[in-house]
């Protein structure tokens, strides 16, 4: 009688098992054969492949920039995007109005543009 007790305890458990079991065996019928997946997708795993060799080909044999040893990688780009001025370029707005001659009112824009600074007040 310990036996069916222990079933009775563990049912939901060994049901669990069984309604996976039987899903596992029914998608892996229905589902199509490998051979049918790849040459559904053949063109689609070749030129990524492609494209990866490319890469690799294009990392391998492009020169590296001695030009700016000391700047990374597309960091003038990131700057310029990003609209930050090159550093050292204007230190401080007060140093800004003596370079062009402008008066610091209480409040003040400076927009620069090729070496122009326009005072607004």
């Amino acid at each position: 009688m310990e036996i069916p007790e222990k079933l009775l305890r563990f049912k939901f458990h060994i049901l669990l098992a069984f309604t996976f079991s039987f899903c596992v065996v029914f998608l892996c019928y229905l589902a199509p054969r490998f051979l049918d997946i790849l040459n559904y997708f053949w063109p689609l795993l070749v030129s990524t492949a492609l494209f990866l060799v490319a890469v690799v080909v294009f990392d391998r044999i492009s020169p590296i920039s001695a030009e700016y040893p000391a700047e990374k990688a597309g960091e003038g780009l990131l700057d310029y995007v990003a609209g930050e001025p090159p550093t050292g370029q204007v230190e401080s707005l007060v140093e800004a109005s003596e370079v062009m001659n402008c008066k610091i009112p209480g409040i003040i824009i400076i927009i620069i543009r090729v070496d122009n600074c326009f005072c607004l007040n």
